[in-house]
């Protein structure tokens, strides 16, 4: 497989615009036609989408495409904070207000006024941090925690959650106004083992990319290694797929990567794909159609036979042409 990086277009997470995006997946393109239509309106966005497909890239480039391209884009993740921590920082405090607080400071929706606020995992807010987001969003108002003046702030909200649309909508522990209130336009990331036609440009833009960091002129890759990634099932999305390529961009000895550079040692523990959770159940979103597992089967096999298709097809007890077949199907 041959890089050519001229040709691949590497996204700045800073200043990038939906005009950026390139893509051959039709999910994809319906996506940023959508995103779009976002961009010319100041309605809320949801961004629903695995971990690491690109929702914070997607909620910035809407921002640099809308009229509010031209101030602040804030961003703030609401996994795992006390509600008191989670008070201060969406809405600041005042000196004071808790053990520490030595001075005035401004919370996320104020340094937002007149821009973009990204809330990213906005389904692990609690329930009293979920009301005060629902008033801030609905009427731009919000008191700094330990303060009696009434804040007022301009802002466009973007919201995202990892959870399936059906999940986040049957849970018990999200309010259903708020979610009605930030769904104005719903996106839908598609994860990246569901855009095959992207995957090239993607190893290549980033090959390019890792080449220019690390000071070395990567031409591409062995047959084998190109087979690899190919094959992968990328459980970790974009945010895996930089990790093997700069780790295969760094072991690499010569400008074209071998096989063996190519590491898929997973950042987290991940569940065999199929694999039941304790809980009672896959979530009621997944795909478990036999011919879908079947194929991340496949794919699982022939990557960790390093691209040798022969040697996968041996592994799973079928012949090499069976394997072809089922990999396109």
């Amino acid at each position: 497989m041959t890089v050519h990086p001229d040709s691949a277009r590497i996204l700045d997470p800073n200043h990038c615009s939906l005009e950026a995006f390139q893509t051959a997946d039709a999910a994809m393109r319906r996506c940023l036609d959508l995103a779009r239509t976002a961009a010319r309106t100041d309605l809320s966005v949801l961004v629903l989408g695995e971990s690491g497909t690109g929702k914070t890239l997607l909620a910035r480039a809407i921002h640099n495409s809308s009229k509010r391209m031209g101030r602040s884009f804030v961003s703030f993740n609401a996994a795992a904070l006390s509600d008191t921590l989670l008070d201060s920082q969406l809405f600041g405090h005042e000196k004071g207000a808790f053990t520490g607080a030595d001075k005035r400071l401004k919370g996320k929706f104020e340094l937002a006024d007149g821009g973009t606020l990204f809330i990213d995992e906005i389904a692990d807010l609690s329930q009293v941090a979920q009301a005060k987001i629902l008033r801030a969003v609905e009427y731009g108002e919000f008191e700094r925690l330990g303060g009696e003046k009434l804040q007022t702030a301009d802002v466009r909200l973007i919201s995202a959650t990892h959870l399936p649309l059906g999940t986040f909508t049957r849970s018990e522990r999200f309010r259903k106004d708020l979610f009605y209130r930030i769904s104005g336009i719903t996106l839908i990331l598609p994860p990246l083992r569901e855009r095959p036609a992207d995957l090239r440009a993607l190893i290549g833009a980033e090959i390019a990319l890792a080449g220019r960091q690390q000071g070395k002129t990567i031409v591409g890759l062995d047959k084998k290694a190109a087979d690899a990634l190919l094959a992968y099932d990328w459980p970790g999305n974009l945010r895996e797929l930089k990790r093997v390529i700069h780790v295969a961009v760094a072991i690499a000895e010569s400008d074209v990567i071998p096989v063996e550079a190519v590491l898929f040692q997973p950042l987290e523990e991940t569940r065999p794909p199929g694999e039941m959770r304790e809980t009672g159940g896959p979530p009621p979103d997944e795909d478990l159609r036999l011919r879908t597992m079947e194929r991340r089967h496949i794919r699982v096999v022939l990557a960790r036979s390093r691209g040798n298709k022969r040697q996968a097809a041996r592994a799973l007890g079928i012949s090499r042409s069976t394997l072809d077949r089922k990999l396109s199907a």
